[in-house]
């Protein structure tokens, strides 16, 4: 047995006894799992190296702490709230279309965030009641709530696993808002539509207006959607006209909050920009704990191994072991599973086009986000709708999660004849 594959073990068991048996936060137990490869290594404590990899992903946790703000913002101005009202009023009579504007609602959270767990916590609270009016069952509300919350995550402009999947190779994160369009957007529709369309054949909109607010609609009107509008703009001149509108995310997410102030209902912004950053702290300790665990898995050889092993796998079994493997270890952290393993696999498709490649490995890698023991975006839809056993919210996602596994590996498999179409 080599030492990279002893070290490998060792960091992988250190860091899933610090979760499950003593409880401790994934980004703790990543640190510890990182000590414990350089102890094993002889590289004793390195502190450079722990301080360089945790700081290696500061780009990424500046755009979700201004996102989470931004989010924030206009969920309390009441602009989601006003979305969805909208959204039923104009749709009521057309139910699927209802269904798959409710579900680009519950994504949009984490389009922005690039958070599953802000996704449903934001949006899902606000759609998930609606949902429930319209007549779909409690399990397929929570269940559409989790996937919404994972498509979104993987959705443009903000894809976290993608950016840790390209930071690995040094592939900049430019040139992913099209692929990753093509794989949500139409797993999203495709979810939706097979678990709640057969409950809302007609939709009684009179007996259900009643229970929707439509008070900060009505108050404010188009100013409620100004920071949204705003902050898609800048978003696409960014793009567009680099050198004149070169502000960068974080930027961009601060201006639109800052202008959502002034759109709908009075909020104080201090005490919402602290709430924000208290509940994306998790988040951003786990994206300091990958970025250092992927420099120690460096530093000791173990990701060259992992890489050299990988490359060595027969084509078929590669796309079977990525199904697999990329989700359980996602169970843990889908970031953790990008990084750990979504960079080595990247790497045995470099024949492929990368853009796309990384795009839908990402993409399986957020399946980590439904898997037990941590499932946070299952666990957490569950408890909006007052589900306490997760269980069945895990049985109704199998479906969609084989086809976002299959469709992904398509994806790859036809990359190049995509990116001749899209580039």
């Amino acid at each position: 047995m080599s030492i990279e594959l002893i070290l490998f073990l060792a960091m992988i068991a250190v860091f899933a006894i610090a979760c499950f048996v003593f409880k401790l936060p994934v980004s703790l137990a990543m640190v510890l799992s990182s000590i414990t490869g350089t102890l094993i290594a002889g590289e004793g404590i390195p502190i450079r190296h722990l301080v360089e990899g945790m700081f290696g992903y500061l780009d990424t946790i500046l755009v979700i702490a201004t996102a989470m703000i931004f989010m924030k913002v206009i969920q309390e101005i009441g602009t989601l709230n006003a979305l969805s009202a909208t959204i039923i009023k104009k749709f009521h009579k057309i139910p699927w279309l209802l269904l798959i504007f409710l579900m680009f609602v519950s994504m949009f959270p984490g389009m922005i965030t690039g958070s599953s767990t802000a996704s449903v916590l934001t949006a899902g609270s606000i759609v998930a009641p609606i949902l429930l009016l319209i007549g779909i069952p409690v399990t397929e509300t929570a269940t559409i709530i989790a996937l919404g919350g994972l498509c979104g995550m993987i959705a443009p402009p903000v894809n976290i696993p993608a950016m840790i999947i390209g930071g690995g190779i040094d592939m900049p994160y430019v040139g992913f808002t099209i692929p990753l369009l093509l794989l949500t957007i139409p797993v999203a529709i495709f979810s939706v539509l097979f678990l709640g369309l057969k409950y809302v054949k007609k939709i009684d909109y009179d007996k259900i207006k009643n229970e929707i607010d439509f008070s900060a609609m009505e108050q404010y009107g188009i100013k409620l959607y100004l920071p949204v509008i705003l902050a898609i703009f800048l978003m696409i001149m960014d793009k567009v006209l680099p050198n004149i509108f070169g502000l960068g995310m974080p930027l961009i997410f601060i201006i639109s909050a800052f202008v959502g102030l002034f759109c709908g209902k009075k909020i104080n912004f201090f005490k919402v920009s602290k709430n924000a950053i208290n509940e994306s702290l998790p988040v951003m300790g786990i994206l300091m704990g990958v970025g250092m665990f992927i420099q120690i898995i460096t530093l000791t050889g173990v990701r060259g191994y992992i890489v050299v092993n990988s490359l060595s796998l027969p084509q078929s079994l590669v796309y079977i072991a990525m199904a697999i493997t990329i989700p359980l270890f996602g169970a843990v952290s889908s970031f953790g599973a990008s990084s750990v393993l979504g960079v080595p696999f990247l790497m045995v498709f470099l024949a492929k086009n990368q853009i796309i490649t990384g795009s839908a490995i990402s993409f399986i890698a957020s399946l980590g986000d439904l898997m037990p023991p941590t499932a946070l975006a299952g666990i957490f839809a569950a408890q909006i709708v007052g589900m306490k056993d997760y269980t069945p919210v895990l049985k109704k996602s199998i479906v969609p999660a084989i086809v976002i596994i299959i469709y992904s590996i398509l994806m790859i498999i036809f990359s190049k004849e995509l990116a001749a179409i899209i580039y």
